[in-house]
């Protein structure tokens, strides 16, 4: 059957399943990188910061939702590949009901309190406004983002990373035109921005359930069809809570580090937000590997084939090594030409040159690191992922930043940037120690459920 990761060569079947999603990866990232390609190139530098602090805000809202579609995601690849389609077709439904009314109040929220959450982060006070106006056109538009990624997280739980992929070209497409619409045409600035990025999310999203609808043999979205299963929702909560609270303190890190960052001015805020960009392109490879080892993990754990886990693990480190290294000589030979995409500012092309030097350097840590985590996860094992996150961000890497950053230390902004890879390395050594331990092998689904 179309998906099915439980038979063929293991290398192969990973990195031909992993490639779409890589793809898909790119353009969903150019919402943003085009967002602040032309903020940064047409609007200002006070822009580009402004749009670059919304990200952490945004992910904080939704990071505990996209630990919960990770857990019911898992249920997924797993009843999948147990091949139990009446509870792949229940998993579906429940997630897509529960995500729906949790966009349209955590939107509702996040509209409402932008102004105090940017005062809180400590925001230049000539950036807020800009800030929250292109926060609150985002927040208005949630449903759509958390519908299409729901559907995409479907799709690739039963082994399909094709389809989100084309939809991702047609809504990339859609939004860079209505970004030099909106941005350039009608002079709408950081709104206009932010509009862009809403409708074209909201087609692309309407357009998948159409089709989806129409043409897939297991998803449908028709209402007279769906079933909201409180048992797979709490089996769901219980994988994927972990996970989300993971995500959750993860985002408040990330809001954490950018207080630092705010201390040191608008120019490091720019060069921070465009950087940022340019190093979630150079993530997006060892991140699709480590989504689709987590599908192929928890298919093949569903068809009790657990031969094939470490097999697949060892072939996603060999793809994860080479395109780590070659992206890491990318980024540091060329970091201040990516810069200049997002700005004409010197200092804050040599600011943001800085940062992809250091963090660019350790890209093949953070890709083993990832890579060894999707298999804990494929097992339903989240919570382990969750303590070394919780302990690699909190106890070193914003205690680090802030050190490294102040006297007597005086490294300034690089000693934020030098406080990245050493929460990696730490991270990569306790996830490879715990993964050895093989306690995750007891967390897998069935088994839990008997099945």
């Amino acid at each position: 059957m179309k998906g099915d990761l439980t038979k063929g060569n293991e290398s192969r079947k990973i990195l031909f399943f992993a490639l779409p999603m890589l793809l898909g990866n790119v353009f969903q990232q150019m919402y943003n990188v085009v967002d602040t390609i032309i903020v940064g190139k047409y609007i200002g530098k006070e822009a580009l910061a402004a749009v670059g602090a919304s990200f952490p805000v945004i992910f904080v809202l939704v990071s505990l939702l996209i630990g919960f579609s990770t857990g019911i995601t898992i249920l997924i690849s797993q009843y999948f590949g147990a091949r139990q389609y009446d509870n792949v077709h229940r998993a579906i439904t429940t997630l897509f009901a529960f995500l729906m009314g949790s966009a349209l109040l955590l939107g509702a929220a996040g509209y409402y309190f932008s102004d105090q959450i940017f005062h809180l982060i400590r925001l230049p006070q000539e950036v807020i406004p800009q800030a929250s106006a292109y926060f609150r056109v985002y927040c208005a538009g949630m449903i759509f983002m958390f519908g299409f990624n729901a559907t995409s997280a479907i799709l690739r739980g039963i082994g399909d990373s094709k389809t989100p992929l084309y939809f991702l070209m047609l809504s990339t497409l859609a939004n860079i035109l209505l970004d030099i619409f909106f941005v350039v045409g009608l002079d709408m600035g950081v709104r206009g921005a932010a509009l862009a990025t809403v409708i074209s999310q909201g087609g692309v999203f309407i357009g998948a359930v159409l089709y989806l609808n129409k043409n897939h043999e297991i998803i449908s979205f028709r209402l007279k069809r769906w079933t909201f299963d409180p048992g797979i929702l709490w089996q769901g909560m219980k994988i994927g809570l972990p996970s989300g609270l993971q995500h959750s303190f993860v985002a408040l890190g990330m809001m954490a580090l950018f207080r630092i960052v705010n201390d040191f001015g608008t120019d490091t805020i720019a060069a921070y937000s465009a950087a940022v960009r340019i190093d979630s392109f150079a993530s997006m490879p060892a991140m699709s590997l480590s989504a689709a080892l987590s599908t192929f993990v928890g298919q093949n754990l569903g068809a009790q084939k657990p031969q094939r886990v470490r097999k697949g693990l060892q072939a996603t480190l060999k793809i994860a090594l080479i395109t780590s290294v070659f992206i890491s000589l990318v980024v540091i030979i060329f970091g201040k030409e990516l810069m200049a995409v997002f700005t004409s500012d010197p200092n804050v092309i040599r600011i943001g040159a800085s940062y992809l030097l250091i963090v660019g350097a350790f890209y093949v840590v953070f890709s083993f690191m990832f890579v060894i985590q999707a298999v804990l996860k494929g097992a339903g094992d989240t919570i382990a992922g969750m303590v070394i996150s919780l302990f690699s961000l909190w106890v070193l890497r914003v205690p680090v930043a802030y050190l490294l950053s102040r006297e007597p230390m005086g490294l300034h902004e690089q000693g934020i940037w030098w406080g990245i890879p050493l929460s990696w390395i730490m991270a990569l050594l306790a996830t490879y120690i715990y993964y050895k331990t093989g306690r995750w092998k007891r967390k897998v689904v069935l088994n839990t459920q008997n099945q």
